[in-house]
């Protein structure tokens, strides 16, 4: 009983430890974002003002290596590519809202517009609430939502848990439209990207995709998976992001709107742009909030080194599958 006691306090001793080295989390608030460190060192910001929706950005990795792509944000960097403006680094977003296109950019498109953000953190973890106004070119809000995200330091490299209720008005239902553009999406940078042609152009990559059937690169656009990973090698250190749709999502598992050119999405509304089966039915995927009602979605991104096995990226899916 004394050795297994001993080994007990060992455990929980390096337990403790591991825990008491994670990078201590620190917010900064700002008039027009909240920017996140982690060990003195940044891992995002995020953008409330100044674009059609809120965004995080840059997204970075622990050892300071960009994760996401610069345009628009930033239009001078080198072997870019510049198509698709509305690919914000990190968001949340829907192509068809009451018929409101919110996904595409331009004044005959939806906004989302910030009424509030709060900021705090604890330990390794920052936490960052929001509500917003989904608001149609008319000036009709369409729906509101409450995002909450916690950007943390974790064993396996750096995380972001995003968790969006949308709440449709007391008068009136929502209706998610089945399209393929959305929803919870990342544009990787262009060193992650898998060889692949985009605008009749063969561009070279090393990247890979992969989703939890082991379906790869462009093989995985449209497939259900519960989890999809994008990773590469940089300077001799391969970088991953994994993106897990909850369990308790809404038509989990979700498909994926993941481009071999950088598009990265969980879509759970396209079905029929998805399966060739729904083709002739638009309305396939579509999802009712009704009126005065919410719907809650949750996914998590983990920014880790190494590729899906050496990550242990089904472990790491089952373990997130059992948070509440």
């Amino acid at each position: 009983m004394r050795n297994y006691s001993t080994l007990l306090l060992v455990f929980a001793g390096l337990t403790f430890n591991a825990a008491a080295a994670l990078p201590a989390a620190k917010v900064i608030s700002g008039p027009d974002r909240i920017r996140v460190e982690l060990g003195g060192q940044l891992f995002s910001e995020y953008i409330f003002t100044g674009a059609p929706r809120p965004y995080f950005y840059p997204v970075l990795a622990a050892d300071g290596t960009r994760l996401n792509r610069d345009f628009p944000m930033k239009k001078d960097t080198a072997g870019e590519a510049t198509d698709h403006p509305h690919h914000r680094s990190l968001w949340f977003t829907h192509g068809a809202v009451n018929d409101v296109d919110f996904w595409t950019e331009g004044p005959t498109k939806g906004t989302i517009v910030s009424e509030s953000v709060i900021a705090a953190a604890a330990g390794p973890t920052a936490t960052i609430k929001a509500r917003n106004r989904w608001v149609a070119p008319s000036g009709v809000v369409v729906c509101t939502d409450e995002t909450t995200v916690y950007l943390s330091a974790v064993p396996a490299g750096r995380q972001i848990d995003y968790e969006v209720t949308l709440r449709a008005p007391a008068d009136k239902p929502v209706v998610l439209g089945d399209t393929k553009e959305g929803s919870m999406a990342f544009r990787v940078a262009q060193w992650l990207t898998p060889p692949h042609t985009h605008a009749k152009k063969k561009v070279d990559g090393v990247g890979r995709i992969v989703n939890d059937a082991g379906v790869t690169d462009s093989a995985a656009w449209g497939k259900r998976s519960t989890w999809v990973s994008y990773s590469a090698p940089k300077n001799g250190t391969t970088y991953g992001i994994a993106m897990f749709d909850h369990p308790k999502n809404p038509r989990h598992p979700t498909w994926w709107h993941v481009r071999d050119y950088g598009l990265f999405a969980a879509n759970p509304f396209g079905q029929h742009d998805f399966e060739p089966a729904q083709k002739n039915n638009p309305k396939a995927g579509e999802l009712v909030i009704p009126a005065g009602g919410s719907v809650t979605f949750r996914w998590r991104l983990l920014f880790h080194t190494g590729d899906e096995k050496s990550a242990r990226l089904a472990e790491q899916f089952a373990a997130y599958a059992k948070t509440p």
